[in-house]
């Protein structure tokens, strides 16, 4: 599950911003531990933290679930919305987030570097959605160089989308055009890449009859939201998506996503409860099927695995096999992001609900320097 987080959506106030990560603190830890995979794991999310809901304590908060094992953090980033961003902005916004994130040891590392997971604001990766929400014809470049191992922002419900569906595959940026990744070429076994080439990893998109009626064909993501909840013949269908590394069909990665602080009902209550036993009654036989609970960036180190060609019989061997396990600690007295940091989101992406700090951000933004101002869940099926 990948957790799009923000808990200040929809203009509430910092009570019920605050009241909504405490649900998750509570709730989560209940939820998850009613449940096992095949290698007695609870299921884990990973949540996708933009920088301007880093305030109030709440990424600290979350980053006390990862340490208990219950998830990871990784990098969620709006801009370009009150007008377009500029890729040495980005850039540097980028930096900011992952020097200020790493304080609570969020990030694991690949070949020595901090290597993070993606997922665009608004869906709108590599400016895909007519220079709104973005503005970067060269993100993909941007988001390779500063260390992205992978993006999982797709499926999305608008224009961003690429063409080249239900698959894991390479985007080759080009600097001149938005929407680099808009096709590729898909991930194989014992395969190789290019080292400037983003992988895309997607969940399914599929059709389904709405009420099992032959007159309300729908066409659905993977979004687990509450208003039309994700029954069994769903998540058969999202599992039928097959979504794979080509040559390793028996891999079959099944990536959700939620933005889990207005969508509490359906993914800390019954819902998920429903969606976790039904997975773990119908595909988790350990005959025809074995389940595994994994983080994105868990994700990406199985895709890696069977990539370089590796025996990969079992998941569980690859968890860490490329990014290295983040060293999460929630002991630093940090609530906010810096001014400095906030002054970069602030260029290029301005919300109502985020233009009053709270008095902790106040305090602890005015201890930091700041520079002059300018311009699902995953889870993985092994089938036996």
């Amino acid at each position: 599950m990948t957790d799009h987080y923000e808990p200040g959506t929809g203009n509430v106030s910092d009570q019920e911003a605050r009241e909504r990560v405490n649900r998750l603190l509570t709730d989560y830890p209940k939820l998850a531990d009613k449940h096992k995979d095949s290698e007695g794991l609870p299921p884990t999310r990973t949540w996708f933290i933009p920088p301007h809901y880093h305030k109030d304590y709440y990424l600290r908060d979350v980053v006390s679930l990862c340490e208990q094992g219950y998830g990871e953090v990784e990098l969620h980033l709006h801009h370009g919305k009150h007008c377009p961003d500029t890729s040495d902005n980005l850039r540097e916004t980028i930096k900011l987030c992952l020097e200020e994130f790493s304080q609570f040891g969020i990030f694991g590392k690949e070949n020595g570097k901090t290597a993070y997971g993606f997922i665009h604001g608004d869906w709108a990766l590599d400016n895909a959605r007519n220079n709104q929400f973005c503005g970067v014809n060269d993100e993909i470049s941007i988001l390779k160089e500063t260390g992205c191992y992978a993006d999982y922002t797709f499926p999305s419900p608008n224009e961003a989308t690429p063409k080249q569906i239900n698959s894991i595959f390479y985007a080759k940026d080009d600097p001149s055009k938005p929407k680099s990744h808009n096709t590729g070429k898909p991930v194989t076994a014992n395969g190789q890449c290019d080292s400037e080439d983003l992988m895309i990893v997607q969940g399914p998109t599929f059709p389904y009859f709405r009420d099992n009626k032959l007159t309300k064909l729908r066409v659905s993501g993977d979004e687990i939201a509450g208003h039309t909840p994700l029954k069994p013949n769903r998540i058969d269908a999202c599992i039928r998506s097959a979504i794979s590394v080509k040559g390793k069909e028996d891999w079959v990665f099944v990536k959700m996503h939620t933005h889990g602080a207005t969508d509490g009902d359906a993914v800390l209550g019954q819902e998920m409860d429903d969606i976790f036993t039904y997975l773990e009654s119908k595909y988790n036989d350990g005959k025809n099927y074995c389940l595994h609970y994994v983080t994105a960036r868990e994700t990406y180190n199985l895709i890696k695995a069977v990539e370089n060609g590796e025996p990969c019989e079992d998941p569980s061997l690859y968890r860490n096999y490329r990014v290295s396990a983040p060293q999460y600690n929630s002991t630093p007295d940090i609530a906010c992001a810096s001014k400095t940091l906030q002054e970069r989101v602030a260029r290029t992406y301005k919300d109502n609900e985020d233009s009053q700090p709270s008095q902790n951000d106040q305090a602890q933004a005015s201890s930091h320097s700041s520079e002059p101002d300018i311009a699902c869940t995953s889870e993985t099926l092994q089938q036996e």
